[in-house]
């Protein structure tokens, strides 16, 4: 029985072929890079705040095409794809401003 939480967008869609633990992990690793992100934020380091959570949002791309839509939870907001490129070119676009914009010191 599906859930009434179920991603619509994912009917049809085969089951992840990545163990669940590792599915976990890919997640977990996105969580720490925001985290990361956070504490540079919080330590005045905003380039560098910026730039990991590009990253982060780089490495959700990945983690949305290669985790099943239940195990990603509120991350799943449309089908795949379209997950997969929002979240790519967002992260891409904020990484590149971040490592393009001149440090002045800092």
């Amino acid at each position: 029985m599906r859930s009434q939480l179920a991603n619509p967008h994912d009917r049809g869609l085969k089951p992840s072929p990545v163990p669940g633990a590792v599915q976990w992990l890919l997640i977990g690793a996105f969580v720490a890079a925001v985290g990361a992100s956070a504490v540079f934020a919080l330590l005045e380091h905003w380039r560098r705040a910026t730039f990991v959570l590009g990253a982060a949002m780089l490495w959700l791309s990945f983690v949305r095409l290669s985790c099943d839509s239940a195990r990603v939870g509120v991350l799943a907001v449309r089908s795949r794809r379209f997950d997969s490129l929002f979240t790519a070119t967002l992260g891409a676009a904020m990484a590149f401003l971040a490592y393009s914009v001149d440090s002045l010191g800092s």
